[in-house]
């Protein structure tokens, strides 16, 4: 059974920039990765992910040119940089798999991904 793991979640300032880090435990190389995260009183977003090679990514409109997701297999470890955070991104940050076979384009969708972290805290105070 695939294991993720989120770390990396702070308290932080609007303009501040934090790393988030998604350890997996099991192979990593034939797996996609995706972001997601969930406000209060929202529902779950799908705001970044990566293709099991990398160079193919995806992100959501609300994070594109602040957010860039990458990964590094030797670390089995996935990371989402972000930068110039906002209070609107405030919220708990999943990281989630999929086995694929793909090498190009991933998908934002919940139900796409199987394997999911149980999340980790970002709060962005203005």
């Amino acid at each position: 059974q695939l294991q993720l793991v989120e770390s990396g979640g702070d308290l932080v300032q609007s303009g501040d920039s934090l790393r988030l880090s998604c350890r997996i435990s099991g192979y990593m190389d034939d797996k996609a990765i995706a972001w997601f995260r969930q406000a209060p009183g929202k529902e779950r977003e799908g705001i970044s992910c990566l293709t099991r090679r990398i160079g193919g990514t995806n992100y959501a409109d609300s994070v594109k040119g602040r957010f860039t997701v990458s990964r590094d297999n030797a670390k089995k470890t996935a990371y989402l940089q972000m930068n110039s955070l906002k209070s609107e991104d405030t919220a708990v940050y999943y990281c989630a798999a999929v086995r694929t076979i793909l090498t190009v384009g991933c998908e934002l969708r919940e139900s796409a991904y199987p394997y999911w972290g149980q999340g980790t805290q970002v709060t962005v105070s203005s």
